[in-house]
């Protein structure tokens, strides 16, 4: 068998699951697919009623039908890599390798068409409703009048993005930020804002689903921290029990979704209500099991290595 990873040239993150694969004998193809069309190669036949197809990189040769799974970690954009890039030299390269792998049998980890819609906030807000998480009061709108609403009707609020940071060099960092008192939501007008209560919390929890294995680690924050990923608290992270009734509501939610793997973020309040924050469907590990030791990359590896049709943990 043999598990495909389309991720870029450093990740640290796949090296961890890498050197696992390799540790049971799997075979492992390395694909980042701004690499196509110059390093790598790929050819699809369609005759006879029959589909065959080829990847070859450094002069390793996957065949379709050897292919059982696909883990999409972090690949660059197809053909970003080419002496003469251009919008549609991307186009046709998504096109055709992508085509090809749809067309083999291979199980996703995450199938690119679950995970552009598992990366949408507002998808994932009603998703997390749908499966039972505690989501605090959220709204996003262009309407300054209905900003100013949602502020005055739910007292302290953060404002956060949607989509993450835009594209750009130097790369921007847009932390969530909380609003004082008597805000002015006229700019609201130019582009949507996603307004949502504040959570005085706690702890940051990250939680990491593989399959139908969790894994849950904590962190203690410090007083009135807004954003849990900028600045150093001082704690690390530590392995914790998955409440029952979250671990119903993630496996709802990951079901709902299509998604083989997630990484969800809460914020634990002083009531210990773990308040679902947003799911990540590629988010990375590695941090998490570099501080806690919990065998998360043993666990995508264990995935990955499931040949087609068995039930998977």
């Amino acid at each position: 068998m043999t598990v495909l990873i389309l991720t870029s040239e450093e990740d640290v993150t796949a090296d961890m699951v890498v050197t696992k694969l390799h540790e049971t004998g799997v075979a492992v193809m390395r694909l980042d697919p701004a690499d196509l069309p110059g390093k790598a190669l790929m050819s699809a036949d369609y005759a006879r009623g029959d589909f065959e197809g080829h990847l070859s990189v450094n002069g390793h040769v996957l065949s379709m039908g050897g292919l059982d799974s696909v883990w999409v970690r972090r690949p660059g954009e197809p053909a970003a890599h080419a002496p003469r890039p251009s919008v549609w030299l991307t186009a046709e390269t998504h096109q055709a390798l992508f085509g090809m792998l749809y067309s083999a049998s291979a199980r996703w980890m995450n199938h690119p068409r679950n995970a552009d819609q598992a990366r949408l906030k507002p998808w994932q807000l009603r998703t997390a409703h749908l499966s039972g998480f505690a989501v605090p009061p959220t709204a996003i709108t262009t309407s300054p009048r209905l900003a100013q609403q949602f502020a005055k009707e739910h007292g302290d609020v953060v404002v956060k993005s949607a989509s993450g940071p835009p594209p750009g060099d130097p790369a921007l960092a847009l932390p969530t930020t909380l609003v004082g008192p008597d805000p002015d939501f006229s700019a609201v007008a130019a582009g949507p804002a996603l307004l949502q209560r504040y959570i005085p919390k706690r702890a940051d929890i990250r939680l990491t689903c593989v399959g139908t294995q969790l894994f849950a680690a904590r962190k203690a924050a410090e007083p009135g921290q807004v954003d849990g990923r900028y600045g150093d608290t001082g704690h690390a992270w530590e392995a914790v029990p998955v409440p029952v009734r979250i671990g119903r509501s993630v496996h709802e939610y990951v079901t709902l979704a299509g998604l083989a793997y997630a990484a969800f973020d809460f914020a634990e309040d002083e009531e210990s209500i773990w308040w679902f924050l947003e799911c990540n469907q590629g988010g990375q590990f590695g941090f998490v099991e570099l501080e806690t030791g919990q065998p998360i990359s043993e666990a995508v590896a264990r995935w990955l290595s499931q040949r087609k049709g068995r039930r998977t943990t």
